[in-house]
């Protein structure tokens, strides 16, 4: 089963005591999600444990409700709208995997994925939603779910935009990028896995993880932050538009790095939505940056294995990622997410040195592991975290998730 408390979270199948000056400022269920985005100016990365209106996130309820601000502000400046669940999905068996029919806007689509390494319907397995193909070694005994995500919204420069089957149910103009697209498109698997049941499928729809490489790392980012059913998500070397914190990255291309910004990627492809054009030229202004996708994870299961190539922006990631994690130690579940950049390999290739540490997070997430992985944040680069993320003390946020 997915875990999702720790000690810090759970006593004894109990929530902690929420002292009297902390209770909930913001129910997660009344949360004022869509409140008007707040005017910012600041290099540094914005504080995901302050609401808009600059009052701590001091509970897990508290924190809860600042996802929803985060996911919102991301949707609006960078990722379009996500839409809500479908009118309907149907699921079917075939040779291959299923084939998933769904309907939405007042139309219909119909695709298929490809299934490998099931488990039995008396034994089933976890499995791994893979863009394209997994080049993360996947263990005997988890299954790989092959998404043909381009086919789901395309990726081929400008000219592709608005191309593709999430854009015959919603139209070529609607707002979300390619990146959200896919996301949304991960959902309706999940939604088939649920619907036909381990039984059928041999497979575990509380036990799935989400992975691509490089542009699929990005979307596999965004599938994990968008969708909560993903018990674990792997975004592999997905750099810039992933793992890097925008600001970070401009802050590297202004000192000459070769580096991937956000104004070089939204020139080459269609990953995010046309919002995010009047935003690359003044990212200090955005209310937003990636340690956003973490907080909207946490505190499920994330793993980043990142390779220490220019253009992927290893500073930036290592600054992002590396105060991200401080997020994961606020819901007291700082082993929940593990980050390590490394060197001395191709691109998509995956080195021996992080096969160890990922075996870890299939074990504990997807493997039915009882032993929490090890704290895990390395890399080949030094960053002044504080310089980025001066947000202070780290608080403890109390409550049960």
């Amino acid at each position: 089963m997915v875990h999702l408390s720790s000690a810090a979270l759970l006593l004894a199948g109990t929530a902690l005591a929420m002292p009297a000056n902390k209770s909930p400022r913001q129910d997660a269920a009344a949360c004022d999600a869509k409140a008007a985005l707040p005017t910012v100016n600041s290099a540094t990365l914005p504080n995901p444990f302050k609401f808009w209106d600059g009052s701590d996130v001091l509970t897990v309820e508290d924190f809860k409700c600042r996802q929803k601000q985060l996911q919102y502000a991301l949707e609006q400046t960078e990722l379009g709208d996500f839409p809500p669940p479908p009118d309907s999905v149907t699921a079917t068996l075939t040779g291959q995997g299923l084939s998933i029919a769904v309907n939405a806007n007042g139309n219909s689509i119909t695709f298929s994925v490809r299934i490998s390494g099931a488990g039995s319907g008396s034994s089933p397995s976890g499995a791994v939603i893979a863009y394209g193909a997994s080049s993360v070694p996947v263990p005997a005994g988890v299954a790989t779910i092959a998404f043909s995500n381009d086919g789901f919204a395309a990726q081929s420069g400008q000219a592709s935009r608005g191309q593709g089957l999430f854009y015959n149910l919603f139209g070529r103009d609607h707002s979300a990028g390619a990146l959200t697209a896919w996301a949304w498109g991960v959902g309706r698997i999940v939604d088939a896995l649920e619907q036909l049941g381990p039984e059928a499928t041999g497979i575990d729809p509380t036990r799935l993880a989400v992975t691509g490489c490089s542009r699929n790392g990005k979307g596999a980012f965004i599938a994990g932050a968008l969708e909560p059913r993903i018990a674990l998500t792997i975004p592999q070397e997905s750099g810039s538009g992933g793992a890097a914190c925008w600001r970070i990255a401009d802050d590297e291309k202004a000192k000459g790095a070769n580096i991937q910004h956000a104004g070089q990627i939204v020139g080459e492809n269609v990953w995010f939505s046309p919002r995010f054009n009047s935003w690359t030229s003044k990212i200090s202004q955005d209310p937003v940056d990636h340690e956003a996708l973490v907080a909207l994870i946490a505190p499920r299961g994330l793993y980043i294995p990142e390779n220490n190539i220019d253009w992927l922006g290893p500073v930036a990631i290592t600054g992002c990622m590396q105060a991200s994690q401080a997020i994961y130690k606020a819901l007291g579940v700082p082993t929940h997410m593990g980050f390590s950049l490394t060197g001395g390999h191709n691109h998509c290739q995956f080195p021996g040195s992080q096969q160890s540490q990922i075996a870890q997070y299939w074990s504990y997430f997807i493997q039915g592991g009882t032993t929490a992985p090890s704290a895990i944040s390395e890399s080949t680069v030094t960053v002044d975290i504080a310089k980025w993320a001066p947000w202070g003390d780290i608080p403890t946020l109390t409550g049960e998730w």
